[in-house]
């Protein structure tokens, strides 16, 4: 049973409008308003309960009320604009136990110092940080159970793209290597206030208990980065820096004239684990 919405809480335009809070676009903020939608968002990662939430990015807190209203032991709003904090006053209030509000920036925060596991990520997340806050949480998979996550829609089909497909990348492989990576749905620009140029999607990546194939994460990090920066090379030239490819590729039971984009994430990480132990390259 979900927890009921207090029937006090000011509508969100006018909790805009008292704050002054104009999107500002140095911050990647685009405001999600429609509450159809955010709770449509809420209910994705499925029963919260018991569960940590963490939300980056509130803004006035469309999302963080929509997770309020569902089984989460607790909401962990993470927001760097004082006039958002001002802003999400109304919900502290309604929610004194359950709504905790940190001022800070989210590239800083580790997850582990914000609430107790199990932990979830529930975000809409600013377009200008969310790759790189995804890399960093995918250096401690662990700390998080699942990420319902909204990205630009370009973004979420790099995170879940096959290979042969254009958006197969090394967000690609580094993801899929750690997470079951789903695209859910999208959302038109015009359900945000300001409309973004871009669609939005709606991701869900759930942590695997381990890697899905053995490899060392700075060395597929080496592999991914050499081969796809010159996807359409042949292997044998694009991982030349690498060391002996013809050793490399032999090793890892994969042809040298393959290119990246053919490759799944079983093979890159076949490759990580023959540069770790091949000869180093010869300059």
């Amino acid at each position: 049973m979900t927890h009921g919405s207090p029937t006090d809480l000011p509508p969100l335009r006018e909790v805009i409008s008292r704050h002054g809070l104009s999107a500002r676009r140095g911050l990647g903020q685009h405001f999600l308003l429609d509450l159809n939608l955010t709770r449509r968002i809420a209910r994705t990662p499925g029963d919260l309960s018991g569960r940590t939430v963490i939300e980056i990015g509130p803004g006035p807190g469309g999302l963080t009320r929509a997770l309020l209203e569902t089984d989460a032991a607790q909401v962990v709003a993470v927001e760097r604009d004082k006039r958002c904090i001002g802003a999400l006053a109304d919900l502290m209030t309604a929610y004194p136990d359950r709504l905790k509000v940190i001022e800070a920036d989210a590239l800083d925060q580790d997850l582990a110092d914000l609430g107790p596991p199990p932990r979830q990520i529930v975000a809409n997340l600013p377009y200008n940080i969310a790759t790189q806050l995804l890399l960093n949480w995918l250096q401690q998979p662990g700390d998080v159970e699942k990420m319902t996550l909204m990205f630009q829609t370009e973004v979420a089909q790099r995170l879940t793209a096959n290979p042969h497909e254009k958006a197969y990348g090394r967000l690609s492989v580094l993801t899929q290597w750690l997470c079951d990576a789903s695209h859910l749905f999208d959302i038109s620009a015009r359900a945000f206030t300001p409309p973004p140029k871009v669609t939005s999607s709606v991701v869900r990546l759930v942590t695997l208990s381990k890697p899905r194939y053995p490899a060392s994460r700075p060395m597929l990090e080496r592999v991914t980065a050499a081969a796809f920066g010159q996807r359409r090379k042949m292997l044998r030239s694009s991982l030349r820096q690498l060391g002996d490819v013809e050793q490399i590729t032999k090793r890892a039971g994969i042809d040298a004239t393959q290119r990246a984009e053919n490759l799944s994430v079983a093979d890159f990480c076949r490759l990580a684990e023959a540069v770790a132990t091949a000869a180093p390259a010869t300059v």
